[in-house]
């Protein structure tokens, strides 16, 4: 493993690159699948985007043929990685960068451990790149910083992905950014590790997320293009060796708060917020960056936190199950847990006294159907579907007294033919608020103000 990754940064260093069955898999086309890009648009509200769920065949980057088992499984990884992310200190990466540096002076070391950033984003949207402009599809990402897309001439390994991998070469506006600029010296920030320096004097990025997915390559500047506006001096990651679950996708765009991210980056000319709603498998959605029109959206404070600057947390208040609180014993079983909202993550996980009560006043209410054995992280199950079977309402209530009300399909996911789990487990010493409950939400950051809004049906 050692002389793998000593031969990476060697290349590296030393040179430089200027089916569902509701949904036909025949009716994807190709053109169809990417003519989402230009259907993009910026106006006076920000830059509008079509957003495609991972499963859904008709997505331009699918992973409509992983198994849910797998689905989980990687679920279950994201998490490990964010929790230790949150409760591990990383001063000591840079040291050990450090130290290899010192004493390999042909080289410089990249961490590439696992688990010391987040797991990929799981629902995906278009962008331009480059000049002349062309479309590539992306992952979406709350939970991390940095955008970075696959390059040729890929000299480690690219994976599989939808269109043509990105020829930095062939744009006319793309630049190398060097080791001394203040977008190299960011990345330890935006990533989590440190940067390094190839031989030519061109900053070299290192993304690692909790699945044991990573991104390694240079970092540059280009046009980054919706429809017929653009904006110029984008900073994303050109990758050379690209290795994880990132479906046929192009790379990742990260809307975390760190200075390097899309949202923060953009947001000088069109305003400091986004919103998205994320679809089923059946339908798209959208994402949104700029300003939003507030109508029927209720908030709760975007809180800081010691443990990340960049992601979002909030604070969950109670959560009531058909109109009635759950019974935990103390009220600082939800405020003594951490909890961050997360578009990457697939199951919420709540503290461990607030999951068992929840589990057990939906097993009551449920009592008519027959329960099923646990299925991987889930192990509240019945036999049925989430399209047949009527969940009570489970509500979250947050701070300020916001309420978000869930719906069977935001409480239920099917796991196998006939057998439906609650789609919630119990979290380690961090709480998450996942992508199945905010599915056909309307979900506002408004990182000027400070606060997240939702509203219910936006999206099919």
């Amino acid at each position: 493993m050692k002389v793998f990754f000593f031969l990476l940064l060697s290349l590296l260093l030393c040179e430089v690159v200027s089916p569902l069955r509701d949904i036909p898999q025949s009716s994807c086309s190709s053109s169809k699948l990417h003519e989402n890009y230009h259907h993009q648009k910026i106006n006076n509200s920000g830059v509008h985007f079509t957003l495609h769920h991972p499963r859904n065949p008709c997505s331009p980057a699918s992973l409509h043929h992983l198994p849910i088992s797998d689905v989980l499984h990687h679920d279950k990884l994201r998490v490990s990685g964010l929790t230790s992310r949150l409760t591990t200190k990383h001063h000591n990466i840079h040291h050990r960068a450090n130290n290899f540096a010192a004493n390999n002076p042909s080289l410089v070391s990249v961490p590439l451990s696992p688990g010391s950033s987040l797991g990929v984003g799981n629902y995906i949207t278009m962008i331009g790149l480059g000049t002349p402009s062309s479309s590539y599809a992306m992952v979406v990402d709350t939970g991390s910083s940095l955008t970075w897309l696959q390059c040729s001439p890929c000299r480690v390994s690219c994976h599989d992905q939808s269109g043509p991998v990105f020829n930095p070469s062939s744009s006319a506006t793309y630049h190398s950014i060097p080791c001394s600029a203040t977008e190299c010296s960011g990345l330890q920030s935006a990533t989590l590790n440190p940067s390094a320096c190839s031989n030519s004097n061109v900053c070299i990025y290192e993304a690692s997320y909790g699945d044991s997915s990573f991104s390694v390559g240079y970092l540059g500047k280009d046009t980054l293009s919706f429809s017929s506006s653009s904006f110029t001096s984008f900073v994303y990651g050109c990758g050379q060796d690209n290795e994880g679950l990132f479906g046929k996708s192009a790379g990742l765009i990260g809307l975390a708060k760190d200075k390097l991210s899309l949202l923060s980056q953009l947001a000088p000319k069109i305003g400091n917020a986004f919103s998205y709603c994320l679809p089923t498998k059946s339908s798209t959605g959208f994402l949104s960056i700029g300003s939003y029109d507030p109508s029927h959206l209720v908030f709760t404070p975007l809180v800081k936190s010691s443990l990340d600057n960049s992601l979002y947390f909030i604070k969950l208040s109670t959560i009531k199950v058909a109109g009635k609180p759950l019974s935990v014993p103390t009220s600082s079983s939800y405020s003594d847990t951490p909890t961050i909202i997360d578009s990457g993550t697939v199951i919420t996980r709540l503290p461990t006294d607030v999951y068992t009560a929840l589990s057990s006043a939906v097993s009551d209410a449920l009592s008519k159907y027959p329960s099923e054995s646990p299925y991987s992280i889930l192990d509240t199950c019945f036999k049925g579907s989430a399209a047949n079977v009527v969940a009570p309402e489970v509500v979250l209530v947050f701070e300020g007294g916001a309420e978000w009300k869930l719906g069977t399909k935001n409480v239920l996911i099917d796991v196998d033919d006939g057998k439906t789990c609650l789609a919630f487990a119990p979290a380690g010493r961090v709480a998450i608020i996942g992508n199945r409950q905010q599915q056909t939400f309307k979900v506002v950051y408004d990182i000027g103000s400070s606060k997240l809004g939702f509203a219910s049906s936006a999206c099919g």
